[in-house]
């Protein structure tokens, strides 16, 4: 098939389960294909890689109307969706709770809490034969975490996962069609939990207790305070950094370890190569496949020129694969060296809850390492999920013969 179908191959569900073949593809066929609908696909790590600090490649929401009903205020854009500088502001001020630069200091504080989490998630199941890896435990772990990192009351936690799920649905790379514009029913998730946020931090302000909202509400330096909107933006996009890319991570995780017993005997023999085996799984089996980004001016780009204004999808699930990168790129290996992946991302863009998926991936799958070699899948491969750009199995059913 042509090569100027691969965006519209990757995306169909149909290949959803195993779209590395078509990467390969992507990858043979040259760093820049431009696609049937005028996307140009980019699929090899170092072209990626340039890309990613470029800043002519724009993740910027330009002229584009958010509203969905024209009385309506626009909606604006978290800082994942604007440039520098403005998107250098809004993410400085937005990790300025965290600690000092590089430090997430109050990501680092919870590992206990996460611990925590994760032992009361697995004892509410041991007692079952049967289990799903993604309801029972690899989606109410990130979104419990990231709740209780903002603040918000045990008891509301369960609508977060509504909203959550409203807003991934909506969030995806369909080849054909203009950037997603979001509907009335995205728009009133927006804001939704936004406005929940904001009267939840607003209830801090001046009363500061410990977690992130409370830390935003009470900044000290009226410099460095976000608005109101940016506030609400930035908690949602905490929300959504620091719970898909986890519940993708940990469930693809599992399904790698099981696909692959001789390296879950090696993790069980060799614990301290957790680290290095998540880091693998974001390369091998990454939680975020693509990013779409626009050219801000003409470019060329291997060899090829890309126009003012186009779309560019970034395939980072291609590059992870490239052999010109890595050595025997189709290889699970834990203990791999100079593993330089694109699984969060690279550049300004690096993913905002990247530290947070990794300690909570690092802790879920410890955990789950001596159940998982009395543990069968139940399906293989499992249904997916319909987005391409966040890719993970919907559900992963399992029989497991003794819970450790």
């Amino acid at each position: 098939m042509p090569a100027e179908t691969l965006l519209a191959r990757i995306t169909d569900y149909a290949n959803r389960p195993n779209p590395y073949p078509l990467y390969a593809e992507l990858r043979e066929a040259g760093p820049v294909v431009r696609q049937t609908d005028g996307t140009y696909l980019i699929g090899t790590y170092h072209v990626l890689s340039a890309l990613l600090h470029d800043p002519r490649m724009s993740a910027e929401v330009r002229g584009r109307d958010f509203s969905a009903d024209p009385s309506q205020e626009p909606v604006k854009p978290s800082f994942l969706q604007l440039d520098d500088p403005e998107h250098h502001r809004l993410r400085t001020l937005a990790m300025r709770p965290f600690g000092p630069p590089h430090s997430p200091g109050m990501v680092d504080s919870m590992r206990g809490e996460i611990n925590t989490i994760t032992e009361e998630l697995l004892a509410g199941i041991r007692d079952r034969s049967e289990i799903d890896l993604v309801d029972d435990f690899a989606y109410p772990l990130p979104v419990t975490v990231i709740c209780r990192l903002l603040g918000v009351p045990r008891e509301d936690e369960p609508t977060f996962r509504e909203w959550s799920d409203a807003l991934v649905a909506a969030a995806d790379i369909k080849p054909g069609e203009e950037a997603a514009k979001p509907d009335q029913a995205t728009l009133q998730t927006m804001a939704e939990m936004g406005g929940y946020l904001v009267n939840l931090a607003e209830q801090r302000r001046g009363h500061p207790s410990n977690d992130l909202l409370s830390a935003f509400a009470n900044e000290p330096d009226p410099t460095m305070r976000l608005t109101r909107d940016e506030l609400a933006q930035t908690a949602v996009l905490l929300l959504i950094a620091g719970h898909e890319t986890t519940v993708n991570l940990i469930t693809n995780g599992a399904l790698t370890l099981l696909r692959y017993p001789d390296q879950l005997d090696r993790l069980r023999r060799e614990p301290d190569l957790m680290p290095s085996a998540v880091e693998e799984l974001l390369r091998y089996e990454p939680p975020v496949h693509m990013r779409q980004r626009i050219a801000l001016a003409h470019m060329e780009v291997a060899d090829t020129i890309i126009p003012e204004g186009s779309k560019v999808v970034l395939a980072f699930a291609s590059g992870n694969r490239d052999p010109a990168q890595f050595p025997d790129p189709d290889r699970f290996d834990p203990a791999r060296q100079d593993n330089q992946h694109l699984g969060f991302g690279s550049g300004i863009h690096l993913c905002y809850g990247a530290p947070l998926a990794r300690i909570e991936a690092q802790t879920a799958l410890r955990a789950l390492l001596p159940s998982l070699s009395a543990t069968t899948l139940m399906q293989d491969p499992p249904p997916y999920r319909q987005n391409a750009m966040l890719r993970g199995p919907r559900h992963l059913p399992l029989a497991i013969r003794e819970f450790a």
